[in-house]
């Protein structure tokens, strides 16, 4: 960083199985800082498609289980302990990338730790109702519910230790506030608008997500079967067994495609459709990127990055709204040349900056005894507003 001694900088993210969003962030920042050192909690060098390998990635011991990004839920008890394994207390400064866990390693006295937040864990805090509710067997449902009543309270005094946070978007600003009672900034992901360019417009509609249960893309199957308009959709998870039951002819599911493919597609669709309440959702601005509008839910990042009428259009409910909305909203209307310059605002060049910047400010504004009375206040709030959590957690 400019107008500053060298640092010794670690980076430290959840776990590095695959290449989604948050990778492709914790890549930005690996560019940023070439020389720092790369912790998570487990690696698949593979799975990263290589992306990594120049770096030198420490883990926990978590990784001789070598756990892959189908198999590492299994492992959730577990993380806790793996990521507060860590040796950090020969760095100035640690920058963690967190949806998960990372924001919770246990930094030296004499560290700032700069948090980059995704959102806070997901099952635990903002879809932990509908988590429960998919465990039909009562001792399971009463025992996870155990486990994220501990882990939540985990996460709250982790979330203490943390010296600054930043949000993704202003949806994970609220939740910050809301579940670790933290203030933070917002700093909008990074997002390879260069990737993606407007070209010829074909006749289908294109999903592209993880099937996960939360990101909900059965409603855009009912929808679309309804409809009987083509829509594809790419990604893969947990649920793409049950949506391949669930899809007619019109609908096809691809599985996960490389960049390439995922460009094309998207410069050709007629519009992305997002289900799910996405924290910011860069797949939405990959689609403005190529010149494409978005059909997408009203809620969380969305409202931030798609310009309604302009670069697509909102809706709110299930299939039967979701379909209305791809009736009434013709994307011939479009102009391209709006979604490319929407999407210009969340390049990679702006988020390195700010990034820098966020973290420049951290070591000037944080002499060793400020920041140290800083997290004996927050840790002497603990008690009572421990007490205060307990009671919101049973």
């Amino acid at each position: 960083m400019e107008g500053t001694a060298p640092r010794r900088i670690a980076l430290v993210h959840d776990f590095l199985l695959d290449l989604r969003g948050a990778e492709r962030v914790f890549l930005a920042m690996c560019d940023l800082w070439p020389e720092a050192d790369v912790y998570t909690a487990v690696y698949d060098p593979l799975g990263t498609d290589g992306r990594f390998e120049s770096r030198n990635v420490r883990t926990s011991p978590l990784q001789r289980l070598k756990p892959t990004a189908r198999t590492f839920r299994a492992l959730l008890p577990l993380y806790p302990a793996a990521i507060e394994s860590f040796d950090l207390s020969a760095y100035d400064l640690v920058v963690s990338s967190s949806s998960a866990w990372a924001h919770a390693v246990i930094c030296d006295e004499s560290t700032l730790h700069l948090c980059y937040c995704h959102n806070p864990f997901r099952y635990v805090w903002n879809d932990r109702d509908r988590t429960l509710a998919e465990r039909r067997d009562p001792f399971s449902r009463a025992a996870l519910r155990a486990l994220f009543r501990r882990w939540r309270q985990w996460d709250w005094i982790a979330a203490q230790r943390v010296d600054r946070y930043l949000a993704n978007s202003h949806a994970t600003q609220k939740r910050i506030s809301t579940y670790f009672g933290r203030d933070s900034s917002v700093v909008y992901p990074p997002v390879e608008t260069e990737r993606f360019a407007p070209g010829p417009v074909g006749g289908y509609y294109l999903v592209l997500s993880e099937l996960m249960p939360h990101k909900r893309i059965g409603v855009a199957v009912e929808a679309f079967n309804r409809l009987g308009r083509p829509l594809i959709v790419v990604g893969d998870g947990p649920d793409a067994r049950r949506l391949r039951r669930m899809a007619a002819p019109n609908v096809r599911l691809l599985g996960r495609v490389d960049d390439a493919r995922v460009a094309q597609l998207l410069s050709g669709c007629r519009a992305l459709v997002v289900t799910a309440t996405e924290e910011f959702g860069i797949a939405a601005v990959e689609a403005q990127a190529a010149g494409r509008p978005v059909i997408g839910l009203a809620a969380g990042g969305l409202c931030e990055t798609v310009q309604e009428g302009v670069t697509g259009v909102l809706w709110k409910g299930g299939p039967d709204e979701l379909a209305e909305a791809v009736l009434r909203f013709d994307e011939d209307d479009v102009d391209s040349a709006d979604c490319v310059a929407n999407a210009r605002r969340y390049g990679v060049e702006r988020f390195k900056q700010a990034l820098s910047r966020e973290a420049d400010r951290l070591l000037s504004d944080s002499p060793p005894v400020e920041h140290h009375e800083a997290r004996r206040a927050r840790a002497a709030s603990q008690p009572r507003t421990m007490r205060g959590l307990g009671r919101r957690l049973r």
